[in-house]
């Protein structure tokens, strides 16, 4: 599947394998990882760590949402622990897009020219304050993505 055919409001089944990686930090909110795929870009503005932070309870309203998960769960983690991170397999529905042309500097390498906001199907969000998470296009992540159902074209 092309990236380009991807529409606001299609449905996605999203994973990825789950890698080993290590607990750098803990906060009550987050846990901080080491990312284990995208490198640090030397040629870049910002300056990315080389972590990743997931939140400690998903889908609590004091938390953002985040696809990337860890085994075991993260409340259960210590600093220097082992543990994977990947994504369990889930239907997510696109809520934007953003195309970047030149790719986007976020830190690491490769830069994305495309980013795709997603959310769970299931997700309730009954204020639409819910600003998703990311799919970075290209990704070192084996993230895999499929069309299950494509947005209808409005009538008219």
């Amino acid at each position: 599947m092309n990236d380009e055919t991807i529409k606001l409001g299609d449905i996605l089944r999203v994973s990825c394998s789950f890698t080993p990686t290590r607990v750098v930090e803990i906060s009550d909110r987050d846990v901080s990882i080491v990312w284990p795929w995208e490198q640090i870009d030397p040629d870049s503005g910002i300056r990315w760590n080389g972590q990743y932070a997931i939140p400690r309870k998903q889908g609590s309203s004091e938390s953002r949402l985040s696809l990337f998960q860890t085994d075991p769960a993260p409340w259960t983690l210590s600093a220097g622990d082992s543990c994977g991170v990947g994504v369990p397999e889930q239907l997510v529905r696109v809520i934007d897009i953003e195309y970047c042309d030149p790719p986007q500097d976020v830190g690491w390498l490769p830069r994305p020219h495309t980013m795709l906001i997603v959310l769970p199907v299931d997700y309730e969000d009954p204020q639409g304050l819910a600003e998703g998470d990311t799919i970075s296009i290209p990704s070192v992540a084996p993230v895999r993505f499929e069309l299950v159902q494509q947005q209808a074209a409005p009538a008219g």
